[in-house]
């Protein structure tokens, strides 16, 4: 039931941006290469707003595009902002456009800001009888909160909203009323929008001003009071301190109409809204607000190889055709009869798409229960398949030639799933091979690969969904082979025509792209080699976790014990707010402790870590925090993926997930199991050979990114250290340092690597000094004193940057594209984001290629020598085999052999290997 008397008042600009910058790592770029972050996030708090809070009364307000009354008191007001983002800037009338549909009564005044709207009518609420909630995350608005006045601060990562009232505010800015957060604001400044505050006067020392004089202007009728430079200061800047405040006063009367009429909620336009979310492809949203799926733009499949971050037209948005729409033949084959018809229509067929069926997602558990074959747009065949496992194999064996076929290209979507179901029918994928969802990925790597997404997006087709056939997941869900077989074969056959419609157009796509050398040397072979690690899986010592296991119970509980004797008391140490009491409130371990957002103190690991030497109890609390983590995520965590039939852990490596090519893995991620640590690193000691026959053997690149900047940028200095085989972090302290090899010292050279890796990710002054614990300006010097002596280094991070300006995208050594739309962007966090990736993208993907091709080399050699050793892990730079004791030696040569060989580089690639009882020796 809707609030009565509420309005809901929110700052778009605010609400906007804030959604930006959470998908600025991870940005949602629709078919159309359009980001649509800024959109998505903005349309997902409005609902979000309208569902949990259900208010009677809601506006938008807009700042207006011009000067406001501030700049004509301060011409500085607001000079150091950035420009706007473009994508944000092209965001604007979408936003706009939704608020319309959404039936919002959206505010912008000449001359005024939002927050100004927002308060003239917040306090034109209250005097009729209205509660008020300012939807911002901007903390000026505090000083507007009343007993009719909240502020709603959204939520972010994970973390609920906030309603601060008077006593949120008094507590946030220790005042004892919301109208001080003005004279509090005035006194300290504020960098982002230009307002000078008083010299010398932070967070800390402007409540202490506001406790002892209340205001400003009381503050200046008692300098007396104050002494030494606070004393010179204040007296100063008199005239720039009350400008100041002047500045940080929102203005109460706006020349804006109260109209409460025209604030009351609506039901939204839903033919508006559907049109919207089509062209932007928000089918979540789309779900969730209209209850219905989506249609999209029908120029998607023209705009698939414009290059990303070009403009094009929106396009026209029409009902999406689903399969009542469109003329169709699908075909229900069954028995020997049903086999033979489909050994026909292959016959014939240059290219087909194959599609299983099965009961399970997980290969072990699924079982065949049909497959479907497509060879012309909008035909299919589903043969369905009955019986036990033998007999479905005995019916199959006439296909095997067929999927095997040297020059039949076979399409599948997924194929690395397709291929490794058909496999436990003795069913082998071999020939030309193509998976439209890793050809999608080269071509747009940033969009969803799903079938069912690239057919709306790209095909204008919805395809019949799963749900509609087995229901939602959940106890209630049904098994495929309860459906009806006839709405079976439709839905199969449906699948194998969208992904052949789809084959013909990625093909060209990757022309378009330059990637169908990449696609065809490096990523098709590299899902056959995927799937055979995945089958083979590594076994687990499931005894070893579980001692690990008690041990850390024990240790756990002795780090508990000694944060409470530290703390004087008894705490949930997992509690941030509580911890946080304990470090500084009751120990007082620092002065200047920082807090959230949320007005809580901080106490992330980096906040603590930098407070190591401040109190024994940090220690300790790291160090519990580290074990917990241990614990759950990984030795209590591991034991239940291993697989019952047998005995090993069979991770799944995700190919088309990471933008810059890397690959990844869960159920389990062993990409992140910790190695730092001692502890973290034992977890390795549970990864084992098959038996007491085998052993493990690890073959790790060594510093490959920091040898594959050094032959992209020809630098000779850093070449020939490489080349005469010196440890490349000491050779750099020595020419930084200007000391000799044998004269560099522990910390020196630390320092030296801590620069060398951080070049590769942009690292500034900044970081690099946070990180070692130093001074900026040495930290400066020491990025300085590196380029002097890497010249080349220097000029081809500048080269990448221009490289990515001229022609918008990077390359990796094998030509793998990252498209970089940003990096005209005169939003200088934004072009920065762009321009670290147009540095890293290169050299991070270029060593993803490398262990690629690697691993591709490495598989058709054992094949080709039929050995008996599995690759079995690749983690980063890093593959694991696990190898019968009898090939030991020919593994230990051959394996780094063609690691070191998959690319010739300027600079040579060194390879170091490890042989041992489990991961850990090994390593």
């Amino acid at each position: 039931m809707a609030k009565e008397n509420t309005i809901y008042l929110l700052d778009a600009y605010a609400l906007i941006y804030r959604s930006y910058y959470a998908f600025i790592k991870n940005p949602r770029v629709n078919s159309k290469g359009f980001n649509t972050s800024a959109i998505y996030g903005f349309t997902n708090t409005v609902v979000d707003l309208l569902n949990t809070e259900d208010p009677s009364h809601i506006a938008v307000c807009f700042d207006v595009s011009g000067d406001t009354e501030r700049h004509v008191d301060f011409a500085e007001y607001k000079a150091n902002r950035e420009e706007m983002p473009e994508d944000i800037r092209a965001a604007i009338p979408y936003v706009k456009q939704i608020l319309d549909a959404f039936n919002i009564k959206t505010y912008g005044v000449e001359g005024y800001e939002a927050d100004d709207v927002i308060g003239t009518l917040a306090k034109k609420a209250e005097q009729n009888g209205f509660t008020t909630y300012m939807m911002t995350p901007d903390k000026d608005y505090a000083q507007l909160v009343s007993e009719n006045i909240f502020m709603l601060r959204p939520g972010r990562a994970g973390k609920k909203a906030e309603v601060w009232g008077i006593p949120e505010v008094q507590e946030k800015f220790a005042v004892e009323r919301p109208e001080q957060v003005i004279d509090f604001l005035g006194m300290m400044g504020d960098k982002v929008d230009n307002i000078p505050g008083i010299p010398g006067v932070g967070e800390k020392r402007a409540k202490d001003l506001i406790a002892e004089f209340g205001s400003m202007e009381n503050l200046y009728e008692n300098t007396d009071k104050l002494k030494g430079k606070l004393k010179e200061n204040v007296e100063n800047n008199q005239e720039q301190a009350i400008l100041s405040k002047k500045l940080a006063t929102i203005i109460l009367d706006v020349p804006v109409e109260w109209e409460p009429e025209a604030m009351l909620r609506e039901e939204p336009n839903k033919d508006a809204l559907r049109e919207l979310f089509g062209e932007l492809e928000f089918r979540t949203l789309s779900q969730r607000v209209l209850g219905e799926k989506l249609s999209v733009s029908t120029n998607a499949q023209t705009d698939l190889f414009a290059d990303a971050g070009t403009e094009s037209d929106s396009g026209s948005t029409e009902s999406i055709q689903t399969i009542d729409d469109v003329d169709h033949n699908y075909q229900l084959l069954q028995g020997k009869e049903g086999v033979a018809t489909l050994t026909d229509v292959l016959n014939d067929a240059a290219v087909f798409c194959f599609d299983t069926e099965t009961t399970d997602l997980d290969t072990w558990k699924a079982e065949l229960i049909g497959l479907a074959v497509s060879t012309q747009k909008h035909h299919g065949y589903y043969l369905a398949l009955e019986g036990s496992t033998e007999e479905k194999m005995a019916l199959l064996k006439p296909l095997q030639s067929l999927l095997a076929h040297p020059t039949k290209t076979k399409v599948a979507h997924n194929l690395k799933y397709d291929a490794a179901i058909l496999a436990k029918y003795e069913l082998e994928i071999n020939g030309p091979v193509f998976d439209t969802m890793v050809a999608h990925y080269l071509i747009n790597p940033d969009m969803r690969h799903g079938m069912d997404a690239l057919a709306e997006a790209y095909l204008n087709y919805r395809p019949i969904s799963i749900e509609s056939l087995i229901g939602k997941k959940g106890k209630s869900q049904k098994s495929m082979q309860s459906v009806d077989l006839e709405k079976v074969a439709v839905y199969a056959a449906e699948d194998a025509d969208i992904t052949l419609q789809l084959y013909n157009l990625f093909k060209e796509g990757l022309d378009e792209h330059n990637a169908t050398k990449l696609f065809k040397d490096l990523e098709m072979p590299l899902v056959a080699v995927l799937r055979k690690m995945e089958h083979h899986g590594i076994r687990l010592d499931v005894a070893m976790l579980k001692k690990q296991s008690e041990k850390l119970v024990e240790d756990i509980k002795a780090l508990e014990s000694q944060i409470y004797e530290h703390a004087g008391t008894e705490f949930l140490i997992s509690s941030p707010k509580q911890l946080g009491e304990i470090l500084f409130e009751r120990l007082k371990i620092t002065e200047k402790a920082k807090k959230t957002k949320s007005g809580q103190y901080a106490t992330g690991e980096d906040v603590l870590t930098k407070l190591k030497d401040k109190h024994p109890i940090i220690e300790a609390i790291l160090s519990y925090r580290q074990l917990v983590k241990l614990k759950s995520t990984y030795v209590d965590a591991l034991p239940q993926l291993v697989n019952e039939q047998t005995g090993r852990i069979h991770t799944s490596f995700n190919q088309t997930v990471a933008a810059t090519g890397r690959l990844s893995s869960n159920n389990p991620n062993l990409q992140n199991i910790p190695i730092r640590t001692e502890r973290g690193r034992e977890i390795r000691t549970a990864f084992v050979p098959s038996d007491k026959d085998h052993i493990l053997i690890a073959a790790d690149y060594s510093q490959v990114e920091l040898r594959i900047i050094a032959a992209l940028a020809k630098d000779q200095n850093m070449m020939q250290a490489f080349k005469d085989k010196t440890d490349i972090h000491a050779a750099t302290a020595a020419r930084v340092f200007g000391v000799s090899l044998d004269a560099v010292d522990r910390e020196q050279r630390s320092r030296a690597k801590a620069v060398n890796f951080g070049i590769i990710y942009g690292q500034s002054a900044f970081t690099l000094a946070d990180q070692l614990g130093i001074k900026r300006g040495e930290a400066r010097e020491l990025i300085d004193n590196y380029f002097a002596q890497y010249p080349a280094i220097k000029d081809f991070l500048a080269n990448q940057k221009e490289l990515a300006r001229e022609q918008g995208y990077v390359e990796t050594i094998m030509g793998r594209r990252r498209y970089l739309p940003d990096i005209h962007s005169k939003n200088a966090v934004v072009r920065g984001f762009a321009e670290r990736n147009a540095v890293n993208a290169p050299i991070q993907g270029s060593a993803a290629d490398i262990i690629k091709k690697a691993m591709i080399d490495i598989q058709a050699w054992l094949e080709e020598k039929q050995l008996k050793t599995k690759m079995v892990l690749q983690v980063h730079d890093e593959l694991l085999f696990d190898v019968p004791l009898d090939e030991k030696e020919i593994i230990t040569q051959e394996a780094a052999a063609r690691m070191q060989n998959a690319v010739t580089l300027e600079v040579p690639l060194d390879v170091e290997v490890g042989i041992g009882q489990n991961w850990l020796e090994a390593h």
